[in-house]
Order: C-alpha cells, then structure tokens, then sequence
C-alpha cells in the first residue's frame, strides 16, 4: 500500500510535470522521475496519469476553495451575503489556480468529462459543503426554501461559467472584477428568501 506521503509526492511531481509540459505530453515515466523513484513506485499507486489527475485537481481545488472560505471576511453580514461572497470568491481563486489555467491554455478538453459527462469528486465535495451552508442558512430564514442539494448543484453550474468562460465576455469595458461582483449578485438574488 502507497503512503499518503508517497502519493502527495507523486501529486507534487505531476503537478510541476503537467506546469511544464501540459497534460496530454506528461506520463507517468515523467512523473517518477520528476519524484525521483521508479516507474513501478507510481505505478503501484497509479495505474495511469487520468487517475493522477483526479487525485491532483481533487487536492489541489479542494484545498484552494476551503483555504478562500475560511479567508473570507464575515463582517456582520448575514449568511445569504456571505454564501454569495465566498462562491464569488472561490470561482476567482479557482480561475487563477495555475494548474487550472494550465489546463485551460493547453489541454481544456482534460475538463470536458467534468463538464459534460459527470462530476469530478472535487465537484462533489464542494456541492456537499456547499448544501450543508445552504441548509444551516434555510433553517435560519436565511435562504429561499428548495432542496439544498439542487440548489448547490445549480450554483456550481452557474460558476463553471464564471470560472471557465468569463474571460471570453472581457473587454476594455468589463473587467473580471466586474463578473466576479456579478456572480455574488446573481447568487444573491437566487438565494433571496
């Protein structure tokens, strides 16, 4: 069985391999070399660099999105505001990620499987704490009735948009500060009791 240690290692090696190289020419040979082991090493823990990647965007994203929740000044305002500010927040810190941007300038057809066939597990830890504010926030009047799972899958629609697309509606007119302070509006107001 491969460490945990071992596999942070691995994701450490595939995340600067993918940064150097893109995804589509990285292999695992890469991969073990770049973590300074053999190909069997990775091997035993990864069958192949689809699976590598999973594990690194899980780790990567997850990490990037709890770190903006947990950033993200609460002031005095109520939940609805700061579910609003914090997916903002989140979509912005996501769209900058270098790995994600990565992927998106050289190889975005690696996200299409999460766009269009199903979702990733850094999507579903997301919704799932996503849904679990969207409850706490309905029981305390916070938030429009509905059920907190569709309401968190519909968001996380709605800022795949923002974090995938926004820079295509850009111009000397709107800026991505412009979009992200809309996206916090747009979930305002779809959260509104």
């Amino acid at each position: 069985m491969t460490s945990v240690r071992n596999k942070d290692r691995f994701l450490d090696a595939a995340r600067e391999v993918i940064l150097t190289v893109g995804w589509k020419r990285a292999t695992l040979t890469d991969v073990a070399r770049r973590a300074d082991v053999s190909r069997m090493t990775v091997y035993r823990a990864y069958p192949d660099m689809q699976s590598i990647l999973a594990d690194l965007m899980t780790r990567e994203w997850v990490a990037q999105i709890e770190q903006v929740v947990n950033e993200v000044q609460l002031d005095e305002d109520g939940p609805l505001d700061v579910i609003a500010r914090r997916l903002a927040a989140a979509v912005s810190v996501l769209r900058e990620n270098e790995l994600f941007r990565r992927i998106i300038d050289v190889d975005p057809e690696q996200l299409l499987p999460y766009l269009i066939d199903r979702r990733g597990r850094s999507q579903d830890v997301i919704i799932g704490a996503l849904a679990d504010r969207l409850a706490q926030a309905q029981a305390a009047g916070a938030v429009r009735a509905g059920n907190p799972l569709l309401l968190a899958r519909s968001l996380v629609l709605a800022a795949h948009g923002f974090a995938i697309s926004a820079h295509t509606m850009q111009d000397d007119d709107l800026t991505q500060d412009d979009f992200d302070t809309e996206l916090a509006a747009l979930v305002r107001r779809y959260l509104a009791p």
